[in-house]
């Protein structure tokens, strides 16, 4: 019989913290943002607008949806707001994923063994 070990364990909370991050990032377009901004750094809403098809309310729209997840902050520049990605908050719920993905894993191996010792 195939011991069972336990896994490391995420803190407490950590997936209800990281939640907001997974639904802000489930929208295309704030995944292009947050992709956009990890790239190529602060950027203003003007600069975030160009070449896309998306109105600058819209942007701002969804920069305060990434906001509200922890995701991005603004900073006033002037006249204009510079948007920064929060890099440590989607580092977090990279953590989140990968305590999911060893128990998928680690379930996995113990379905190989049943299955192979039956």
């Amino acid at each position: 019989m195939l011991a069972r070990r336990r896994s490391p364990r995420a803190q407490p909370g950590a997936f209800a913290r990281s939640a907001p991050v997974f639904a802000a990032l489930g929208d295309a377009t704030r995944l292009r943002l947050v992709a956009r901004l990890g790239r190529e750094g602060p950027l203003s809403i003007a600069r975030l607008t160009d070449g896309t098809d998306v109105t600058r309310q819209a942007i701002t729209k969804h920069l305060r949806v990434l906001a509200d997840a922890g995701l991005a902050h603004g900073v006033r520049q002037g006249r204009e707001q510079v948007w920064q990605l929060e890099a440590a908050r989607l580092e977090e719920a990279r953590r989140s994923l990968e305590v999911v993905a060893r128990r998928w894993d680690e379930a996995l191996l113990r379905l190989k063994a049943a299955l192979e010792e039956g």
